[in-house]
């Protein structure tokens, strides 16, 4: 079986194996959109432990059906990895004639889609100072287009589905998150063991050893199979207790927090709640769901929970994998759709998050806008933001002031409108200065010689109760 992307990327033995991407700017898609897609292949990259140093890019009609560039192009891929820059059609010995007849017809088709689609084509390839050791498409490759360009560049290729997976690999920390991106794995696997070169000898079946039996290759992917289906059965125990403690959890308001990876949703998460969530400034940092309280307390309390991010062209297969980790969303009662405000593809990610919540039908829920890292953005871009997306809420999860008045706004939207009143707690009860601290947002604290003056600001029920306390 083939060796997986870690360990091709393993045996490269570079600390930060320098890469090389690939884009084809098809119909439809601007050259802010192209350069977009193309800077987050390499912020992909640099989350996966590799050094993006160059670009090749194309404007076709569609991919080239079996090499993906035009010849033109490939030779300058080439290049970049010390490859031959062509692909060399199988010929019989004693044959004239191909003994690859597809691969010669889309070799063909090839270059006569090639035909004026880049002006710059034929125009001189400068050879670039260094080398790159793996090429990263920013597409999802067929099994023929990957072996084709790893035969015309010499050096491994990824494609984006690939390079996701391998992240999701390395980031997945529950059980179940492994599972999930192990199933993913496998089945993006299976199409492809045909290009790894496996043996076609044949392992003897039936009784005494009788009869054809199964090639290499059938068994393997008979493994997979099986392999795939042990870990669905695995995967349906866990997401039963998942959703057991998430029926005993319907009985609370529950905030889930979704958006485009790296929008800052984890960074969100701690602000609110205090707690250690993970929080990284990379792609996917967080695959598993968490869920915390609300902090300071409420009552009842308010649960928050982080969910995986999403990103533009996630494969389906993910999506389908993670849908038990993304059933938190769906069974929230409000979801904080978090974006970065800074990024200039805000528009594209909100959509596609919006696009993603709907696969997975939890876009039922109310919604609240956050544009989130407004600290990034200067007067004028709040401004047009503000034009933009009227009702958005603008804040960063660094400010612990825009926190806190997110914080105001759900206790708010669940327990009721807030009220600010003043309370006086003498010396003798100094126990209900405790439970102020701890169910309401203290504004002022100051002590006297009657005892501790407060102003607060809490839910109308809780300040009756604090009063009734303090007789």
């Amino acid at each position: 079986m083939a060796l997986d992307t870690g360990s091709r990327l393993s045996a490269l033995g570079d600390e930060r194996p320098p890469a090389v991407v690939v884009a084809v700017q098809l119909p439809g898609v601007t050259d802010a959109e192209l350069a977009s897609s193309i800077a987050e292949l390499e912020r992909l990259a640099k989350t996966l432990g590799l050094d993006p140093i160059g670009r090749v890019t194309q404007r076709r009609g569609k991919l080239a059906s079996g090499i993906v560039l035009g010849e033109g192009k490939l030779a300058e891929l080439a290049t970049w990895t010390g490859g031959p820059g062509f692909v060399e059609a199988y010929v019989k010995p004693g044959s004239k004639k191909s003994g690859d007849d597809d691969l010669d017809e889309e070799l063909e088709d090839d270059v006569d889609d090639d035909e004026g689609e880049d002006e710059d084509e034929a125009g001189e390839i400068v050879e670039p100072k260094a080398k790159a050791k793996v090429v990263l498409v920013d597409h999802d490759l067929s099994p023929t287009q990957q072996r084709n360009l790893e035969k015309a560049t010499g050096v491994d290729v990824l494609d984006r589905t690939s390079v996701i997976l391998e992240i999701f690999h390395r980031h997945a920390r529950t059980r179940e998150a492994r599972m999930q991106v192990e199933i993913a794995r496998l089945k993006y696997l299976a199409p492809r063991l045909r290009e790894t070169g496996g043996g076609g000898d044949r392992v003897r079946g039936g009784v005494g050893g009788k009869g054809a039996g199964e090639t290499s290759l059938e068994l393997d992917r008979r493994r997979i199979r099986d392999r795939i289906a042990e870990l669905r059965h695995e995967l349906s125990q866990i997401e039963g207790g998942a959703a057991t403690r998430r029926t005993r959890r319907s009985e609370l308001p529950t905030v889930a927090i979704v958006g485009y990876t790296n929008a800052g949703k984890s960074s969100l998460m701690r602000a609110l709640t205090t707690s250690e969530v993970y929080v990284a400034d990379k792609l996917f940092a967080t695959l598993d769901t968490t869920v915390r309280r609300l902090q300071p307390p409420t009552e009842p309390p308010i649960l928050i929970s982080d969910t995986v991010g999403f990103i533009k062209k996630l494969p389906h297969d993910l999506v389908a994998s993670f849908r038990s980790t993304l059933d938190e969303a769906g069974d929230a009662d409000l979801l904080l759709h978090v974006v970065d405000a800074s990024d200039a593809a805000m528009a594209d990610q909100l959509a596609v998050t919006r696009e993603v919540l709907r696969e997975i039908e939890a876009d039922e829920a109310p919604s609240w806008l956050l544009l989130n890292k407004i600290d990034r953005v200067d007067e004028a871009g709040r401004a047009a933001l503000a034009a933009r997306y009227p009702g958005a809420i603008q804040l960063s999860a660094k400010d612990k002031g825009d926190v806190a008045r997110l914080r105001d706004l759900l206790i708010e939207f669940f327990v009721g409108k807030l009220e600010e009143t003043e309370l006086v707690v003498p010396w003798a009860q100094q126990r209900v200065a405790h439970l102020i601290h701890e169910r309401t947002t203290v504004l002022v604290e100051e002590h006297g010689d009657e005892g501790t003056r407060f102003v607060v600001r809490a839910p109308a029920r809780v300040l009756e109760d604090l009063r009734a306390q303090l007789g």
